[in-house]
C-alpha cells in the first residue's frame, strides 16, 4: 500500500498568504514555459441532469509536482467539490490529495496578479474592479500584493454587493476603495482593470479603457462567456494563460476572431513565456495589455504544491492508504 497524504480545505486555508500563492504561481507558469506540460481542461456535460465534470492537469519539473484539479458541478447536488491528487514529478509517486475548495480563490487570484506584475505599467496605481464575488476579492487581494494601488474603484450591478465590497477592502488595503454606479466608471482613467464576472456580453468596451492600461479578465472560460468587446481584444496585446486554451473557450478571443477583428496570429504569448523571459511583455507606457485567465493546472498544481510542502513541515493531514496498480492488477 502507498500512504497518501489527506489535506482538508479547512487546514489549508491559512497557510499561505496572498503573495505567497503569487510567488507559488509565477513559479509554476516559469517552470511550464521551460519544460513542463499542460492542457486547457476537458469538459463532459451531461443535459438531463444539467451539470459537468471537468479537470486539467499539469507537470511542473521545476516546481517538482504534477497533478491537477476534477471537479463535477451542477447535477442534482447543485454544488461542486474539488478533488486535487498532487505527485512527484520525477518519481510519479502520489503525495497527496488536497480538497482544493479553500485554495480555489486564492490562486485564481494569484494567477491574475502574476498577468499583472508581467503587463502592466510599475507606476500603476489605479485600479477598477468589475465583479464582488470570491473571484474578484481573490483578484484585487492578489493584485494588490504587486502593485501599490492608490485608489479602487468596484462595480457590480447589485449596489448592495459593490458597497460591502469597497467596504471591506477600504478597511484591508491602504487605498481609498469605493463603489461605483457603472463598469464605464470603474474603468474610467484606471491603470489596472480586473475583471471577475459570468458575462455573456462584454462588461468594459474599448472606449471606456484608457492608453496603457492593462486588463487581467478571468471570465472568459467558456466560447459563451464575453467579458471584453472585440475592439479591446484587437487593440490589445492579448496573453492568454495557455495559447491552446484561446482558440478553446476564450469567449472574447473567439469572438472577436469570428468577427474578423484578430487572426490566429493575434495571440502574442503565453503568460509562462513572458514570465520566462522567452517573449516580451509590455514594451510602452501606452500600450494596451489583455492577459485572459480561463483556470489551468499550471497554477493548481503550483499552489498545491506549495501547500503541500506547509502542511508536511506542519504536520498537518492525515495519511490514508492506496493500493498501487502494480499490487491491484497483480493481485499481489
Amino acid at each position: 500500500m502507498t500512504d497518501v497524504l489527506f489535506l482538508r480545505s479547512d487546514e489549508l486555508s491559512g497557510l499561505a498568504t496572498p503573495a505567497d500563492y503569487v510567488s507559488a504561481v509565477r513559479d509554476g507558469y516559469r517552470s511550464h514555459a521551460n519544460d513542463g506540460a499542460a492542457r486547457p481542461r476537458s469538459k463532459l456535460v451531461s443535459a438531463d441532469p444539467p451539470g459537468m465534470c471537468t479537470g486539467y492537469f499539469a507537470i511542473l519539473p521545476e516546481v517538482g509536482a504534477m497533478g491537477g484539479y476534477t471537479y463535477a458541478a451542477g447535477f442534482g447536488d447543485r454544488d461542486a467539490h474539488f478533488v486535487l491528487p498532487l505527485f512527484d514529478a520525477e518519481s510519479g509517486e502520489l503525495l497527496a490529495l488536497l480538497d482544493g475548495a479553500s485554495m480555489n480563490p486564492f490562486k485564481t487570484g494569484a494567477t491574475g496578479a502574476v498577468g499583472v506584475d508581467e503587463l502592466a505599467r510599475e507606476d500603476a496605481r489605479t485600479c477598477a474592479v468589475i465583479g464582488s464575488g470570491a473571484q474578484a476579492r481573490g483578484q484585487l487581494k492578489a493584485a494588490a500584493t504587486v502593485r501599490d494601488f492608490e485608489a479602487v474603484r468596484v462595480f457590480s450591478p447589485t449596489a448592495d454587493h459593490r458597497r460591502a465590497f469597497a467596504s471591506e477592502f477600504d478597511d484591508r488595503l491602504s487605498a481609498d476603495v469605493r463603489a461605483v454606479e457603472s463598469a464605464a466608471a470603474a474603468a474610467d482613467a484606471a491603470d489596472v482593470v480586473l475583471t471577475a464576472t459570468t458575462a455573456t456580453d462584454p462588461v468594459v468596451r474599448d472606449v471606456d479603457l484608457d492608453e496603457g492600461v492593462h486588463v487581467t479578465a478571468m471570465g472568459q472560460y467558456d466560447r459563451g462567456k464575453r467579458e471584453l468587446d472585440a475592439a479591446t481584444v484587437a487593440g490589445a496585446t492579448y496573453v492568454p494563460d495557455l495559447r491552446e486554451r484561446a482558440f478553446q473557450d476564450a469567449g472574447s478571443f473567439l469572438a472577436a476572431r469570428e468577427a474578423g477583428a484578430v487572426d490566429d496570429d493575434h495571440v502574442h504569448a503565453e503568460l509562462g513565456e513572458v514570465v520566462a523571459g522567452h517573449s516580451p511583455g509590455r514594451t510602452s507606457a501606452d500600450e494596451v495589455t489583455v492577459f485572459d485567465s480561463g483556470g489551468t493546472g499550471i497554477e493548481t498544481v503550483a499552489a498545491a504544491w506549495m501547500l503541500y510542502e506547509r502542511a508536511t513541515a506542519e504536520g498537518l493531514g492525515e495519511t490514508i492508504e492506496f493500493a498501487p496498480a502494480s499490487e491491484a492488477l497483480t493481485g499481489e
